[in-house]
C-alpha cells in the first residue's frame, strides 16, 4: 500500500465513481420506483451520491431470482472445491481493491481511513478467503447404529437467506454474514444500511468478477421499516441474519413467527463490562480502556462502555484512562493520523448528546469531554466522554449510548464486580485484568457474555465464534460455528435387506 497523506486521500475522494444503484441477478440496476436516497459524508454533511431505494417489488424480483438459481443447482450443487475456488478469488479482488473500498467505507461511514485500509478491508478479504478455504473441510457424519443399518447426517443449505447488515462495521460485517452463507450453497440478498451501502454495492460487482453465478448474491439498498420487513416477513426466504439494535432484532424474531418460521440469527446490542482489579497491569489496562470505548467513536456492539474499577485504584486508574482519551480527540477521517472521526450521521451524534445530558441530569460527574467538536463544517463529531460517580442503575449504565461515552463504576470485591457486570440485559463482550490467574478465570467464567478477554480487549479472530448472551442475540458469526446458521441438518436412514 502506499503512504498517502490526507491531501492525497481528498484527491483521491474527488475523482472517485461512486456506484449507488441495486445489484440483482447480476447487474446493477435501479429501482423499480425510480426512488433514490441521498447518502452523505459523516464528515462534512455533504451528498456523496444518490443511492437507489429499493422498495418491496425490488425485494420480490431478487428474492424469485434468488430462489431460481438455488433450486436450480447452479451454485448449490457445485463441489464445495469449486465453490472455494470462487471466494478465494473474491477475496483476491477485495485486497486487488482495498484502496477504493478503503475510501469508499471512510467516505460512508466516517471511520479514519487508517482504519478503513489496515483493518476494515483485510478484515473481510479474510472472511471471504477462510470461508472459502474451510468449506471443503466439512465433513458429514455416520451415526453409530445397529449393524443392519446405516444413518447419514449431512449439512444441506437453507436456501434464499436476508442478511441485515449495521452502518458501524458495514463492510467487515457484512464479510461476516455473506461469506459463510453462500460457501455452503445459499442464495443470500444483502441489505445494507440505509446509510452505509457503498462498500456491499461494490462488493457485489466483485463476486460476479470472482465467478459467483448471477443470482446468488444480491444487493438490496433500501429503509429498513419496509424493506427489511418485507424480506423478514417473506415466505421464499429461508434464513434471516442480523446485526443491529436489540429492539429491532425482536421484531424480525416477530415476523420469522409470524411467516414460515425461517431461522433466524441475530446478534444484538451490548453495555460490556471492564473490570479491572488493583493488581492489574494499570497503564496497558488504561490504554485499552480508552481504546475499548473510543475506537470507531464508540459506535462498537462490543465497546467497553462501563469501565469497571476497583475502589482502591479508582481515582489513580481513572487519571491514566482520560490522559489517553487525548490521544482520541476525532479528527478529518481522511487524515492517516486520526484515531477516531465523526458520528455516523446527525441522528447519532444527537443521541449521544442526549445521553451525555442524561448523565449529568442523574448526578454523575462528567470528568472528561461531553462537549461537540467543529472539525470540519457540517461534520458530526463529539468528543470522547468520561463519567465518573456512576452506579449501575443509571440510563448511562445500563442503555447502549452506541457513541465514545464511558461510565465508570468502582467496586470492592470479586463478588461485586461480577454481580455489576451481569446486572444488564446484555451479554456480548466484556474483559477482566488482573494478574492473578485465579481472580481472572473465575471473574471471565462467571460474566455471562459471549466473548470474554483476560488481560486484553477486542480479542478474537475468524477462528473464535462471535455473539452474544441473552439480548445480545443468538448465533454467532466467524469461525466454523458460523455454518451452523445456514445450514440445516437432515438424516437419512438406511435398514439393509
Amino acid at each position: 500500500m502506499q503512504d498517502f497523506s490526507a491531501k492525497d486521500w481528498a484527491d483521491r475522494a474527488a475523482s472517485l465513481t461512486i456506484e449507488g444503484r441495486a445489484f440483482i441477478d447480476g447487474a446493477y440496476i435501479n429501482a423499480l420506483s425510480g426512488n433514490t436516497r441521498p447518502t452523505l459524508n459523516p464528515a462534512t454533511g455533504e451528498v456523496l451520491v444518490a443511492v437507489a431505494s429499493c422498495g418491496p417489488e425490488d425485494a420480490d424480483r431478487a428474492i424469485a431470482s434468488a430462489k431460481a438459481v438455488f433450486e436450480a443447482g447452479t451454485w448449490a450443487n457445485q463441489a464445495p472445491s469449486e465453490r472455494k475456488k470462487v471466494l478465494v478469488r473474491w477475496a483476491e479482488l477485495v485486497e486487488a481493491h482495498a484502496e477504493e473500498l478503503a475510501l469508499l467505507e471512510c467516505l460512508d461511514v466516517g471511520k479514519p481511513i487508517s482504519d478503513t485500509l489496515n483493518v476494515d478491508v483485510p478484515a473481510a478479504a479474510r472472511t471471504l478467503r477462510w470461508s472459502g478455504e474451510a468449506i471443503d473441510k466439512v465433513y458429514d457424519q455416520v451415526a453409530p447404529t445397529p449393524h443392519d443399518t446405516l444413518a447419514l447426517v449431512t449439512r444441506l443449505p437453507l436456501g434464499v437467506v436476508a442478511a441485515i447488515v449495521p452502518w458501524n462495521f458495514p463492510f467487515s460485517t457484512t464479510a461476516w454474514k455473506i461469506a459463510p452463507a453462500i460457501a455452503t450453497g445459499n442464495s443470500v440478498i444483502l441489505k445494507p444500511a440505509s446509510n452505509t451501502p457503498l462498500t456491499a454495492i461494490k462488493l457485489a460487482g466483485l463476486a460476479k468478477q470472482a465467478g459467483l453465478p448471477d443470482g446468488v448474491l444480491q444487493v438490496l439498498p433500501g429503509p429498513g421499516g419496509s424493506l427489511g420487513s418485507h424480506l423478514a416477513k417473506h415466505m421464499d426466504v429461508e434464513g434471516l441474519t442480523f446485526t443491529g439494535s436489540t429492539p429491532v432484532g425482536k421484531m424480525l424474531m416477530e415476523y420469522s413467527g409470524q411467516s414460515n418460521l425461517k431461522r433466524t440469527y441475530l446478534e444484538l446490542g451490548g453495555k460490556s463490562p471492564n473490570i479491572v482489579f488493583a493488581d492489574a497491569n494499570l497503564d496497558k489496562a488504561a490504554a485499552m480502556a480508552a481504546t475499548a470505548v473510543f475506537y470507531n467513536g464508540g459506535q462498537t456492539c462490543t465497546a467497553g462502555t462501563r469501565l469497571l474499577v476497583q475502589a482502591s485504584i479508582h481515582d489513580a486508574f481513572v487519571a491514566k484512562v482520560i490522559e489517553h482519551a487525548k490521544s482520541w480527540l476525532p479528527g478529518n477521517p481522511l487524515d492517516p493520523a486520526t484515531s477516531m472521526g465523526p458520528m455516523v450521521d446527525e441522528a447519532q451524534y444527537n443521541t449521544v448528546a442526549e445521553y451525555v445530558r442524561i448523565g449529568c441530569d442523574e448526578g454523575a460527574t462528567l470528568a472528561y469531554g461531553g462537549k461537540r467538536v467543529k472539525v470540519t463544517d457540517g461534520g458530526f463529531y463529539h468528543e470522547p466522554t468520561i463519567f465518573t460517580g456512576a452506579n449501575n442503575q443509571m440510563r448511562i449504565a445500563q442503555e447502549e449510548i452506541f457513541g465514545p461515552v464511558m461510565t465508570v463504576i468502582p467496586f470492592e470485591t470479586e463478588a461485586e464486580a461480577i454481580a455489576i457486570a451481569n446486572d444488564s440485559i446484555f451479554g456480548l463482550a466484556g474483559a477482566v485484568w488482573s494478574k492473578d490467574i485465579n481472580v481472572a478465570h473465575r471473574v471471565a467464567k462467571a460474566v455471562r457474555v459471549g466473548t470474554m478477554g483476560i488481560n486484553n480487549y477486542f480479542g478474537g479472530d475468524m477462528t473464535v465464534p462471535f455473539g452474544g448472551f441473552k439480548q445480545s442475540g443468538n448465533g454467532r458469526d466467524k469461525s466454523m460455528h458460523a455454518f451452523d446458521d445456514y445450514t440445516e441438518l437432515k438424516t437419512t436412514w438406511i435398514e439393509f435387506d
